[in-house]
């Protein structure tokens, strides 16, 4: 079986976005357009990857987050043709060739691996996908013969009103054989009202040449969407949210109003799992079963265990294991290692810090570069200070220690395990182990005082 190998054009200006960013890095779901082409290529078998760059070539190329691609550049925007031209190094004449757009995020695996098949089942020379829409303006038209077979393309600038008629639409994307590809290249040129080079005048070279062409019609045209102004990305971002969030749903996930529920493409959750109303759940979270989330809750590249409940809080690039509850209105930071039935309560600060199974920081409290124990209780107020105006410092909380209210434990630090810190303290030395540590100043009664002050 030949490789398979997509080239994605991605070098237009987007003028209609109105926006510095080159169009194609436009994130719907906090991944960019292009992203979602290209993981979509790999997804149906594309062993490469190259885009063509142009507009600010060298932002795109920062921007895809994507590994493992190549890039060509097409300096000056002379057509679809003259793009894919300028990644002749790329095509390889003994595979086959996809061809796809890095502005239409909407493309499913489920279609190009339907186009592969096609094309390879009947040994075409090129293979495109065509969609029959309500509104065919501004698209290359599909022409058939009589008997329904593929003539030709005609872009909609170059069509006559009779053929403007027709509604089924060329939606830009190929699979050729590599080495039919190279020799229809060799054979364009630009005699048309544009002045431009069309990739779709390789089909019709290429039907020329004796070899098969056909048009395989899309069942969803959405599919298809090109978004080239913010109005478009929104609509393109609704798309997306639906489907994301019905796979969910059909997958035992109970999304209590999914209209208002913002969930990722890389997402993964747990069956059982509820999501309350405005929810965003983003990057690679996993969540686990039967937990609950929300409402209004943020997840970003998480990963929670099973049971956990979550609610109305905001949590970064860390874990929570197994029945561990967070908030309302705690604020989990990256790089924390949350345990099993730990309980992070309300007006919560958790960074950079190591938290135990079953211990308890129920409201309050700020618990920054800490590395802490199992069974531990944080009182109201418990402040880790781990700022010394130049370097960050580590506190050291170690089992069954209780933390009274209002404590300032000053790192770096360490309370051995079972002792108790009484409220009000602040703490600057190691504290043994199984001992109360009292650090404050004692109370005084100043008589006359008040009166003194009038």
């Amino acid at each position: 079986m030949k490789n398979l190998k997509a080239v994605i054009l991605a070098a237009g200006e987007g003028s209609r976005m109105k926006s510095k960013k080159p169009k194609v890095l436009h994130e719907i779901l906090n991944k960019s357009m292009v992203d979602y082409v290209i993981e979509t290529a790999k997804g149906c078998g594309a062993e490469e990857v190259c885009v063509v760059v142009g507009h600010k070539a060298e932002m795109v190329k920062e921007g895809i987050k994507s590994e493992g691609v190549s890039f060509a550049l097409q300096a000056e925007q002379k057509g679809t043709g003259h793009a894919v031209m300028m990644a002749g190094d790329f095509i390889d004449e003994n595979s086959d060739m996809m061809i796809l757009y890095g502005d239409t995020p909407l493309i499913t695996g489920e279609t190009l691996a339907k186009l592969v098949e096609v094309h390879r089942g009947e040994g075409h020379g090129v293979t495109v996908v065509s969609s029959k829409v309500a509104d065919p303006a501004g698209y290359g038209r599909i022409m058939r013969d009589d008997h329904g077979a593929f003539l030709r393309i005609v872009e909609h600038k170059d069509a006559s009103e009779t053929e403007r008629l027709i509604n089924e639409i060329n939606t830009g994307i190929y699979i050729f054989n590599g080495k039919a590809l190279k020799e229809s290249l060799g054979k364009l040129n630009n005699n048309n009202a544009q002045g431009e080079y069309y990739l779709t005048d390789c089909l019709e070279l290429i039907l020329k040449a004796g070899d098969k062409v056909e048009a395989v019609v899309a069942k969803d045209a959405d599919e298809f969407f090109g978004v080239n102004s913010r109005v478009q990305l929104a609509e393109a971002a609704q798309i997306m949210k639906t489907r994301i969030n019905r796979k969910h749903m059909e997958n035992g996930v109970t999304i209590v109003d999914p209209a208002n529920t913002y969930i990722g493409s890389d997402v993964v959750i747990g069956s059982d799992t509820v999501i309350l109303p405005g929810c965003v759940i983003e990057g690679k979270t996993i969540i686990g079963e039967d937990c609950e989330i929300g409402p209004n809750s943020r997840l970003t590249d998480m990963k929670l265990g099973n049971g956990v409940t979550f609610q109305s809080s905001t949590a970064i690039e860390s874990e929570i294991g197994n029945e561990t509850t967070v908030g309302p209105y705690a604020y989990i930071r990256p790089n924390c290692h949350i345990g099993n039935k730990v309980k992070v309560g309300d007006f919560v600060e958790v960074k950079n810090s190591n938290i135990g199974d079953g211990t308890k920081i129920p409201h309050l409290a700020y618990v920054g570069d800490t590395d802490a124990g199992e069974k531990i209780n944080f009182g109201c107020g418990s402040i880790m200070v781990n700022y010394d105006g130049k370097k960050k410092h580590r506190t050291v909380v170690e089992d069954n220690v209780f933390v009274g209210c209002n404590a300032n434990l000053v790192a770096p630090v360490t309370v051995k395990k079972g002792s108790y810190i009484a409220a009000g303290s602040t703490i600057t030395r190691d504290v043994p182990e199984e001992v109360l540590a009292v650090a404050r100043a004692r109370q005084q009664i100043i008589e006359g005082w008040v009166e003194k002050r009038k």
